[in-house]
């Protein structure tokens, strides 16, 4: 029998990396895990980019085991397919874990707290070394949806809320920001520009987004005067997602089409999705 777990991927309100509070929106790009026992031999397949490391796959794996308290078998097939960009920003990672570890337990019938679950893959995350804060606000975005505040210091959720339905447009460069290459003692240093972003964060989120867009972009060096422009022809909020290099543009349910036409992306570099993060 094989198994099936899913998650969706999070755009970013407040990056975690400068002062351990970070803020995130679901959207509703998914991630999916199939999971099946059997055969004497454990294997990962990543369908959606064959290049990537197995190597977190495989200890979100054994981590389900542990947590389940039953032996992991000698032989397993997993297999993930996805419509997040790997190393853009757009939590692919969380994503993932998430997505693992629910086939796992549907294989095994486990039933876990689904913050605890999230809990289980931000610690995967971490002994993957695919992370710097640990993520958990990017996990929680991407297995709950909504908007969710949390202190990744404690792995805790501060505030979470449904913001109803908005249209995302995303521009998704085609090159790759890993976590090994980020300037973390600079982004921990920008802590107090981002003051003002994460006090409206959870009433003016997308306000926020382009204030920790412009903070989070200039630290890097990285391009932010698409965000500009979308800001500048109406967006409701944009700015640079996670580690970039993708821009996320926040406008009203409806409009997404009409406005990435206007502001003059290339398809091939535009994800369209949405907020609302159903299966």
């Amino acid at each position: 029998m094989t198994s099936v777990g899913r998650s969706h991927g999070s755009i970013t309100v407040i990056n975690a990396m400068p002062s351990g509070i970070g803020a995130t929106i679901g959207v509703a790009l998914k991630t999916e895990a199939r999971f099946a026992v059997g055969g004497d031999a454990r294997e990962v397949r990543i369908a959606s980019d064959a290049g990537e490391d197995p190597t977190m796959a495989a200890i979100c794996v054994r981590r389900a085991y542990e947590a389940a308290g039953i032996p992991e078998p000698d032989g397993w097939t997993l297999e993930t397919s996805s419509e997040i960009p790997v190393s853009r920003g757009l939590k692919s990672s969380s994503a993932a874990c998430n997505a693992i570890i629910r086939a796992v337990f549907a294989e095994i019938g486990h039933r876990m707290d689904p913050v605890d679950l999230i809990r289980l893959g931000v610690g995967c995350a971490r002994e993957a070394k695919v992370t710097v804060t640990g993520s958990f606000d990017d996990a929680c975005g991407c297995g709950l949806g909504g908007l969710v505040m949390t202190d990744n210091r404690r792995d805790e959720i501060l505030d979470r809320s449904d913001i109803g339905e908005y249209d995302v447009v995303i521009h998704v460069p085609r090159f790759k920001i890993r976590k090994s290459s980020m300037p973390v003692e600079a982004l921990r240093a920008a802590a107090p520009e981002l003051e003002e972003a994460v006090d409206i964060a959870m009433t003016d989120p997308f306000r926020a987004m382009t204030i920790n867009g412009r903070v989070i972009s200039r630290v890097q060096d990285v391009d932010n005067s698409l965000a500009e422009r979308a800001v500048s022809m109406g967006a409701l909020g944009a700015g640079m997602s996670g580690s970039g290099p993708a821009i996320a543009i926040v406008v009203p349910h409806g409009d997404g089409r009409s406005f990435a036409r206007d502001l003059g992306t290339d398809p091939e570099e535009t994800i369209m999705t949405t907020t609302r993060c159903g299966e």
